[in-house]
């Protein structure tokens, strides 16, 4: 009881932070708010159990390699902002991005996907009968939801929804970690700390965990910012949105690795919820509302995301409505033939391959800009490296 109050009130307390007037407004942060709020939209109700199940007590290690893995291409991408501020798009540019923009347009339709699934799966917790099917059926109804808004009224008329659900998702993660520090705490008074073997490390594990590179997805977003935001306000909130996710990332992944054993639970994509039941009875219900607000959310802006970039491409040929028509048909297409674990995984694959393509155009503006040392191999490995994940990424097994 007494930890329960104790996570409301660091929930309540943040939260109050998080809505003050003068955060609100402040520039720099509403700048970096974009980025952080997708980093950490939907990892954090995934990655714990995966990764405890896959990498025992190092798992706060490979949390911390897929952060490296993330800020390294979002050095990239910085770059490229900073350069295609300073210097107008060669021809041969101009055609890689053209490609990088398709391909993030169909890592969003992906992503939706992959969010809207979260969303049914936390969803039909609510309800007497949590099964897959029921999981399904609310995901569908969320999709066809969102046509509709999206086709006959557009999203403007969510994005305060967005907002809000941004700063309520971040207050109930420190809630969700407060309440882990005081679980672990607890086991460190009791000496009940567990430290659980990896499985061997092989290439399956290695091509596993390319395949949750959309777990820490999301900075990119600061590269589509420019009509509001200047170069340098664009790049400074990006590194300070990884610097803040990934903190946040490898302190939860530190304190649930060693007060769980990988066989105390199944793994599924709600398996948080049951192993957050022994921490602290409230955790569960205010997950379930944090994963149906970031869910949303997320889906309604890679949603309009996906569209306006169609949009741009065609050059209005296919119009917005359109674009979500086709969004939807593939992610009902996946909803109903693919399990969510292999949803992540092809999401991941396509995010790697548009950060791949960031990397080649980073390392031409390196190249033309006479930059021929460290940076331009570094891009030159961050893009092979980008394609390797493209191609080899696999789904987590449940």
């Amino acid at each position: 009881m007494i930890t329960d109050i104790i996570i409301v009130l660091a929930t309540v307390l943040v939260g109050a932070l998080l809505f003050l007037p003068k955060l609100v407004k402040n520039k720099f942060w509403r700048a970096t708010i974009t980025p952080l709020a997708s980093i950490i939209g939907s990892g954090f109700l995934i990655l714990g159990p995966i990764l405890t199940q896959n990498f025992g007590g190092f798992a706060p290690i490979a949390m911390a390699a897929l952060c490296l893995v993330g800020f390294l291409f979002g050095i990239a991408i910085r770059f490229n902002i900073k350069m295609h501020a300073a210097q107008p798009t060669g021809k041969y540019l101009a055609h890689v991005e053209t490609l990088s923009s398709w391909v993030l347009a169909f890592a969003y339709i992906v992503s939706v996907a992959y969010y809207l699934n979260l969303f049914g799966a936390f969803g039909v917790r609510l309800s007497d009968i949590p099964d897959a099917t029921n999981a399904k059926i609310l995901t569908s109804g969320i999709l066809i939801f969102i046509l509709l808004v999206g086709w006959l009224r557009g999203f403007h008329a969510l994005e305060r929804l967005e907002q809000i659900s941004v700063s309520l998702k971040l207050a109930i993660i420190i809630g969700l970690l407060v309440g882990l520090m005081l679980f672990n705490a607890e086991h460190i008074v009791h000496n009940e700390l567990i430290f659980s073997p990896s499985k061997d490390l092989s290439w399956p594990l290695i091509t596993l965990s390319f395949g949750l590179i959309v777990t820490i997805q999301g900075f990119e977003t600061s590269r589509y910012l420019g009509d509001e935001y200047d170069s340098l306000t664009r790049i400074n909130s990006m590194r300070f949105a990884q610097y803040i996710s990934s903190a946040i990332y490898i302190i939860y992944i530190g304190l649930i690795a060693y007060i769980f054993k990988p066989e105390d639970f199944g793994l599924s994509e709600t398996a948080i919820i049951d192993m957050m039941v022994v921490v602290a009875p409230i955790l569960p219900a205010m997950l379930i509302v944090a994963a149906l607000s970031a869910q949303f959310s997320a889906a309604i802006a890679d949603t309009g995301g996906s569209g306006g970039l169609m949009s741009e491409l065609t050059g209005g040929k296919i119009k917005p409505q359109y674009a979500y028509l086709i969004l939807v048909v593939v992610g009902l297409y996946l909803t109903w033939n693919v399990n969510i674990f292999g949803i992540i995984s092809y999401a991941s694959r396509a995010f790697a391959f548009y950060y791949g393509l960031q990397a080649v155009i980073a390392a031409i503006f390196a190249y033309k800009s006479a930059d021929r040392g460290l940076r331009l191999y570094l891009y030159i490995g961050l893009a092979c490296l980008g394609f390797v994940i493209a191609i080899f990424g696999t789904p987590v097994e449940a």
